[in-house]
């Protein structure tokens, strides 16, 4: 059995990795804290979780120098896991993180990005937590850098290209709506009911933190700078990410060839599904689970590729693909805990 603590444990994703982990039969959770809901039970704060997790109360996050565990799960916000992570990983816990803090490797883009970083030694250490793309060095990993929800759908969907050398490393645009739950569980007036329901926005134009982290790992894969231009945007939906990729091809594809590539690419990807010729995602279709589906279409005539992606941004763009890592570093069925399909209505 293994056992789990998670730090930041009463917001969304805290919520989903309890939610996930509830039904994982090698997986316990001993350890849950909260800064806001210290002394509260499990279902004081999320009754629909009653039944599951009674006896467990959440501790206070100062505390987290005594937990001893196998994982530690840290949903802290961006800037506290890097001044924790250290002390845990010393008492030997294996560390997931869900924050941006050891996504980077270079310290100056993180620096440039984010200011100065408590712990980064550790950024060349951390193994950045995409299972399509880093499998094998995940088993091994004592810290596990979980991928941002954005850079999750953006990342999978145009992999396939550059790894083929298709398209122009400096062609590529990534539009992509996410659903109001990225923003946390905090109270904001910017993402309240009255001010997202009838809306649909750009926000942080030019300047969203995701962006650099695509760039590194698409850099990755196509063996060269990547330079990404990527908008996000909130549209009046609780949870999901749509991103759509455009990018300049370097010869004429037929959408059937490109098809193939994809298939091959993610046919034995338990969580990635590449839909029929013709066939484009929709956020609805992957709630509430860890798939990521992914559509595409190629403009011979004007050497264009349009590629699109969808997943839901708490679960396979943050807890579920915690948890698919956790399944890999302790060498079990990759779908433990998370192959159900999702909630379409």
């Amino acid at each position: 059995m293994i056992n789990i603590a998670i730090l930041g444990a009463s917001g969304y994703t805290g919520f989903e990795l309890l939610r996930i982990l509830a039904n994982h039969p090698n997986a316990r959770i001993t350890e849950a804290t909260s800064r806001q809901y210290k002394g509260k039970t499990v279902p004081d704060v999320f009754p629909s979780l009653r039944g599951f997790y009674d006896g467990l109360v959440f501790s206070d996050p100062e505390d987290f120098k005594r937990i001893r565990v196998d994982a530690v799960f840290s949903a802290l916000p961006h800037g506290a896991s890097q001044e924790v992570v250290p002390a845990l990983l010393e008492a030997d816990n294996r560390v997931i993180d869900l924050s941006a803090d050891f996504r980077l490797r270079d310290d100056s883009v993180y620096r440039a990005w984010y200011g100065e970083h408590k712990a980064d030694f550790l950024l060349k250490e951390a193994v950045y937590g995409l299972p399509e793309l880093y499998r094998e060095p995940i088993k091994d990993a004592l810290l596990v850098a979980n991928p941002g929800c954005y850079p999750t759908g953006a990342i999978l969907a145009l992999s396939p290209l550059l790894k083929e050398g298709l398209i122009d490393t400096d062609s590529v645009i990534v539009d992509s709506k996410s659903g109001v739950s990225g923003a946390g569980r905090g109270a904001n007036l910017d993402t309240s009911y009255v001010e997202v329901s009838s809306g649909f926005k750009a926000y942080k134009v030019g300047s969203h933190r995701h962006a650099p982290e695509i760039e590194q790992e698409l850099s990755v894969q196509a063996g060269v700078p990547v330079s990404v231009t990527f908008t996000p945007h909130l549209i009046p939906a609780s949870r999901g990410i749509l991103s759509t990729a455009y990018a300049n091809l370097k010869k004429s594809v037929a959408t059937a060839e490109l098809h193939n590539i994809y298939a091959e690419s993610y046919g034995k990807e338990p969580f990635v599904r590449v839909l029929p010729e013709g066939k484009f995602p929709d956020i609805s279709q992957v709630r509430g689970s860890n798939f990521c589906d992914i559509g595409l279409f190629a403009d011979g005539k004007r050497k264009k590729v349009i590629v699109v992606s969808a997943i839901d941004n708490l679960v396979k763009g943050a807890s579920g693909q915690a948890v698919q890592n956790m399944n890999i570093m302790y060498w079990l069925k990759e779908d433990t805990a998370l192959n159900l399909p999702p909630i379409s209505i």
